[in-house]
């Protein structure tokens, strides 16, 4: 079992909560993992990408090697974009549709979905309206990752587990709210892939 996971997004989107979540449930199912430091801005706004990478085995280096990245997560799609070159040929994409316009010559979002959509393995969700819709925008990083979640090689239920420790110290509330987060983004693949 082997999964390279490149995280990307802007700061304050919740890419460390993502990564927490992947790697409390990697280590609870003994894989071993390697997570490179975030890279980019740390001020809120600026782009932010990691490299996650997950095996049974041990793992030489915490950075991917080009063109084998296994999946690109990311809460913006610009920032989606900015890696697809890592990608394997078989790999997928799963970003939130929702753009943060940090920059002056942001593109068109349609132009972004368009290159985006020209990788056979895709997922593009709207993310922010569905954790809205929730009764939690704060969660629509966890919609996303329940969106990846079938293409990381773990048991479903270990994302639960792994939100529940994550989250206990802020009360139940909390946690049903990020589980329902990771349903919905799961369910929102679905329907995607589904067509």
């Amino acid at each position: 079992m082997k999964t390279d996971i490149i995280l990307a997004g802007v700061g304050g989107q919740g890419i460390l909560s993502i990564a927490a979540t992947i790697g409390t449930a990697a280590v609870a199912k003994g894989l071993n993992i390697k997570q490179a430091e975030v890279h980019g801005m740390s001020q809120r706004g600026g782009d932010v990408q990691s490299h996650l990478r997950l095996s049974d085995k041990p793992i030489a280096s915490d950075l991917i090697p080009q063109g084998q990245v296994d999946i690109i997560i990311s809460v913006e799609p610009m920032e989606a974009l900015r890696y697809v070159d890592m990608l394997k040929p078989d790999g997928w994409i799963v970003t939130n549709k929702a753009t943060f316009n940090n920059i002056s010559n942001y593109p068109e979002a349609e132009d972004i979905y368009n290159e985006l959509k020209k990788y056979k393995n895709h997922i593009i969700i709207d993310a922010n309206t569905i954790a809205k819709d929730l009764g939690s925008s704060r969660s629509a990083n966890i919609v996303i990752l329940g969106a990846a979640a079938k293409f990381i090689d773990m048991p479903y239920e270990s994302f639960e587990e792994a939100l529940m420790s994550i989250f206990a110290r802020k009360g139940e509330d909390v946690v049903n709210a990020n589980i329902k987060a990771l349903h919905a983004g799961t369910e929102a693949a679905e329907k995607y892939i589904k067509g």
